[in-house]
This record gives structure tokens, sequence and C-alpha cells, in this order.
């Protein structure tokens, strides 16, 4: 699946802690930049000011729900 994000600085934290209950492999990206949503300076890493694309295969209710708030408007 493929979803896509905005997070603030503030958030990072909070995403990461979601992302690493899962037991499925998710990863985020913006332009050519993929990075493991698990990790913190990874992700904190990215060019927060940018929707990021959020790419998994796997459910899990706790992400589905921060997937949700964290989603950009389309």
């Amino acid at each position: 699946m493929v979803r896509y994000i905005k997070l603030a600085q503030d958030q990072v934290q909070q995403f990461v802690h979601t992302a690493s209950k899962c037991d499925f492999d998710i990863d985020i990206s913006y332009n050519s930049v993929v990075v493991d949503a698990k990790s913190f300076l990874g992700v904190y890493g990215m060019d927060l000011s940018r929707p990021l694309k959020v790419s998994y295969n796997g459910y899990n209710s706790e992400l589905e729900d921060a997937l949700q708030k964290f989603a950009i408007a389309s």
C-alpha cells in the first residue's frame, strides 16, 4: 500500500514509535531518497516540509490510525 503523509518535527518520534510496532517493512520516500520508517534519524533527516510517501505491505490498526492522522488532504 502507498499513502502520503506530512509530519512536523515534533510528530516524527510518535510516527517512528508506531511504525516500530509493525512486523513488516515500512519505507518512507521523497524523490529518490528512501529510508526505513522505523529509523528515527532516517525519518527526521527527510525534508519534512514536503509530502512523504509511505510504502508498506501489511496491516496494523495503530499504523493505519497514525497514517490517517498524518495524511495530507487530497
